[in-house]
């Protein structure tokens, strides 16, 4: 038996009912493996494996990779995750300049946006995360050299 939830990926949401489900005898050793490499429960391995499925979907030209809680959805096609996508869209101000100065098509901005319209949460964080203060480049990366100094 396995209980399913609704989640968002890096936090849990409300919680469905729990009901049981049947697997086949391959995919049940998959999960039973995936649960030992990663240390999760068997319900939390299908919990994502049925989130990331359903994401991929709903957003068809999204998939998924890195290594379990790092996982990222990227854009297929363009080498990029979502959050980097967004994250150049921003810096260039537009789509329209995005789409003049890099190889990114036009319906990979559009697919970018929709997830990030769908899960703002998880794409702001990745982009937050990845965008960080000059004082904090500073402590961190003290070899950098900024442009003027």
């Amino acid at each position: 038996c396995y209980g399913v939830v609704v989640v968002v990926m890096g936090g849990a949401v409300a919680k469905g009912q729990p009901f049981n489900v049947r697997l086949q005898e391959g995919t049940e050793r998959l999960i039973e493996a995936e649960a030992r490499r990663t240390k999760r429960t068997k319900s939390a391995v299908v919990e994502a494996f049925t989130e990331e499925t359903a994401r991929t979907r709903r957003f068809a030209g999204i998939a998924f990779r890195g290594e379990d809680a790092r996982r990222r959805p990227w854009v297929i096609g363009s080498g990029l995750a979502v959050w980097a996508l967004v994250h150049l869209l921003e810096d260039f101000g537009s789509a329209e300049a995005l789409l003049a100065d890099t190889p990114v098509t036009a319906a990979q901005v559009r697919l970018a946006v929709a997830y990030r319209d769908a899960y703002p949460d998880e794409v702001d964080a990745a982009i937050a995360e990845n965008r960080p203060a000059v004082a904090d480049i500073d402590v961190l990366y003290p070899f950098i050299a900024f442009a003027g100094d």
